[in-house]
């Protein structure tokens, strides 16, 4: 029995309570048709001895000198057309007048006469001459209610007994119905069950819940089940971890929409679709996501999906750090390209013998190459950013784009994560350069301030020549996958990094259209 199925342990179980069900009611309907039979049987013979009693007949008979002669005939006439096994009429002093035997005329009544004697007709279940009978005793009355005689008319307990168990086929029939339908409907639902346990036993499906559980718990990628309206039916540990979540509870499905979940990942969820390795960026974390459907091993439809997370959120500051190195390699590549250039000047001036204008050429070019660095190393405390605004002058240089830069006053940056503000000025100029530079005019500018009554904000704003940004890309344009420029790709998910990188520094983070696109950030400074 251990190794059964649950449906089978079900069907059993079922198959036991109906038997257990349909032997109860059945014996309750015996034992009420045995108490509707004596009920009847006690009636009916109530009936028959209180017409007795009232007959004008017997009154006159009794009274006279020969009762027997005049009763019995009579007597035995109506037993043999009412189908009653005795009728006796008696003295008082219970001498008997009548009797299915008439070798018993004349003797002694056999049962209770005290209640007839006073009046009051009498029905009991008591052993006479014929054996137990059910019988009934009512007296027999003058107009001046005097008792001068007894009547007393029954049935034997087999007669009874014949017309109880003529009620029993019907009581089998509906015991029958009832086992037959019980059965039917068990197992109907011991298929049903099956269908749904997958044919397992409650030890197997106990190990397996165990298992799973640990499992789940276990592994350290996020895991998460939703149903089919898109509620977290069970997530683990992990996955409460990077999404934020309360620890989950089994049995109590949490909607999407009432856990904070980013919009992103509850239209993910609420979509039930298939995803592979998709990008969704939260407030503070990176995370990369598959979802499949749960379909059961019978093919139907599928019971809810199953997404697995993991957190790119270091892989992806290794990137940023890795594309800013990228950025300060080009920006030295494009300067000593540049440089090459004029050093070849500078050199074919010498050997065309006019060195007053290669010295001239050469203070010219270092005044200009040192003047954006001396100003940006003065303003800004910060070498990440000030090689990272260098080398973007010198990128913006070699793409053909004017870069205007403006750092007014000192900036402390003392406080912030020089890695998010890598990427914050990073990604807003990078995805400036790609808008500018199908413009006619082709230029980008960079503006870093300070803000407020007293200075505590600074505010960092990066504008373009571009097209500008429509009223949708206005409402979406930091969400993943969105970019400036309309399309999606790795500058859509740049703007999502911008997103979260301010918002980890507690700022805020605005785009709107001035010519082309303007965005503006402003951060707590220190």
């Amino acid at each position: 029995m251990r190794n059964w199925s649950l449906a089978r342990q079900f069907f059993i179980g079922q198959l036991v309570f109906v038997l257990a069900l349909t032997t109860t009611i059945s014996w309750v309907l015996y034992l009420d048709a045995e108490d509707n039979t004596f009920d009847s049987a006690s009636a009916r013979m109530l009936a028959v001895a209180t017409t007795f009693a009232n007959d004008p007949f017997v009154l006159e008979a009794v009274q006279s000198p020969n009762p027997s002669d005049l009763l019995q005939p009579y007597a035995a006439e109506v037993m043999d057309e009412l189908g009653v096994d005795f009728v006796t009429i008696m003295d008082t002093d219970r001498t008997r007048y009548t009797h299915r035997n008439p070798s018993e005329i004349g003797g002694q009544y056999i049962g209770s006469v005290e209640q007839a004697l006073g009046g009051v007709p009498h029905v009991e279940l008591f052993t006479g001459t014929l054996g137990p009978s059910v019988r009934a005793i009512v007296p027999v009355t003058t107009p001046d209610n005097t008792v001068t005689a007894l009547v007393s008319a029954g049935v034997t307990v087999d007669t009874v007994s014949i017309a109880r168990n003529a009620q029993l086929p019907l009581v089998w029939l509906i015991a029958a119905g009832a086992l037959t339908a019980g059965t039917i409907v068990s197992l109907v639902l011991s298929r049903h069950l099956r269908r749904a346990t997958l044919g397992l036993g409650t030890e197997q499906l106990s190990r397996m819940f165990v298992f799973y559980d640990s499992v789940l718990h276990s592994v350290r990628d996020g895991l998460a089940l939703t149903n089919l309206r898109g509620d977290l039916v069970l997530y683990n540990d992990q996955a409460a971890a990077l999404l934020n979540l309360p620890p989950s509870v089994p049995g109590e499905p949490k909607p999407a929409s009432d856990v904070g979940l980013s919009p992103s990942i509850r239209e993910l969820l609420a979509s039930g679709r298939r995803a592979v390795d998709e990008i969704h960026v939260t407030d503070d974390r990176v995370l990369v996501v598959n979802q499949e459907p749960a379909v059961p091993a019978s093919g139907t439809k599928p019971l809810g999906t199953v997404t697995t997370i993991r957190d790119h959120t270091e892989l992806e500051a290794l990137s940023d750090e890795v594309q800013t190195m990228r950025t300060l390699t080009e920006a030295l590549r494009a300067q000593t390209h540049e440089h090459a250039n004029r050093l070849h000047t500078i050199v074919s001036l010498i050997e065309l013998d006019r060195g007053t204008e290669a010295l001239e050429f050469a203070t010219r070019d270092l005044q200009q190459s040192q003047q954006l660095t001396d100003e940006v190393v003065a303003a800004i405390d910060e070498p990440f950013i000030t090689a990272l605004l260098v080398g973007k002058a010198a990128q913006a240089n070699e793409r053909g784009l004017h870069l205007d830069i403006d750092v007014a006053g000192t900036l402390e940056t003392h406080g912030m994560d020089p890695r998010d503000l890598v990427t914050i000025i990073g990604n807003l100029l990078d995805n400036a350069f790609d808008a500018a530079a199908s413009s006619e005019e082709r230029s980008v500018s960079l503006s870093i301030h300070t803000a407020g009554d007293d200075a505590g904000f600074v505010d960092i704003e990066v504008g373009d020549s571009g097209p500008g940004l429509s009223e949708a890309q206005l409402g979406t344009i930091f969400t993943l996958g969105s970019s400036s420029k309309g399309t999606a790709g790795t500058r859509g998910l740049g703007l999502a990094l911008v997103r979260q990188a301010v918002h980890r520094l507690g700022g805020t983070i605005a785009v709107t259209n001035d010519g082309g696109a303007l965005f503006t950030v402003r951060l707590p400074a220190g």
